[in-house]
């Protein structure tokens, strides 16, 4: 198992839109990321930043991810929530949700 850490910056003008569609997320895009083999997925918010923790417990990530985003219902999602989003200057190219360093962890 890996774990992972993103951020994103959330448009201050979206935030009750944001937060109205996660706290009804669509159970097609909750199975594709099971599906995918992601457990344990959070995302928090705080001072316009959105931060999501998941773990990863498969072998092929690349493999998971496309078929996350080739997902037609997954498709349908990102386009509500892409819009309440704002990438961060400093992400790898590529990226919509910026990787971050794990530094830290205990059990």
């Amino acid at each position: 198992m890996k774990r992972y850490g993103m951020m994103i910056k959330l448009r201050p003008e979206k935030y009750a839109e944001y937060k109205r569609l996660h706290a009804d997320v669509w159970p097609e895009v909750l199975e594709r990321i099971s599906k995918s083999n992601i457990r344990n997925y959070s995302i928090y918010h705080k001072d316009g930043l959105l931060f999501s923790y998941f773990e990863y417990i498969g072998s092929d990530f690349e493999g998971d991810m496309a078929l996350i985003a080739a997902n037609p219902v997954t498709q349908k999602w990102w386009e509500l929530c892409n819009p309440c989003q704002q990438p961060l200057d400093t992400r790898a190219e590529g990226e919509w949700w910026a990787n971050m360093e794990e530094l830290f962890h205990a059990e």
